[in-house]
């Protein structure tokens, strides 16, 4: 069970990168032709990825600390 909880962990830390890397994917590729309402449009997809990174982060650390806990 706590090498189960590691593994998620560790996968919910990558999690947090690629959060981060697909934002700034998703802003560079939806920018379209440049019109001001395809650039307002890429912003906010771009933040509405990246938005999940602290998220991963976070449930990866609690995670962690929880396994490490079990060993207690």
């Amino acid at each position: 069970m706590k090498e189960t909880i590691k593994s998620v962990s560790n996968f919910c830390f990558v999690l947090g990168f690629v959060s981060i890397i697909g934002s700034i994917a998703t802003w560079a590729y939806t920018k379209g032709s440049g019109k001001p309402e395809e650039l307002a449009h890429a912003e906010r997809f771009g933040i509405f990825v990246g938005i999940w990174a602290p998220t991963f982060f976070i449930i990866s650390n609690r995670l962690k600390s929880y396994a490490a806990e079990m060993n207690s």
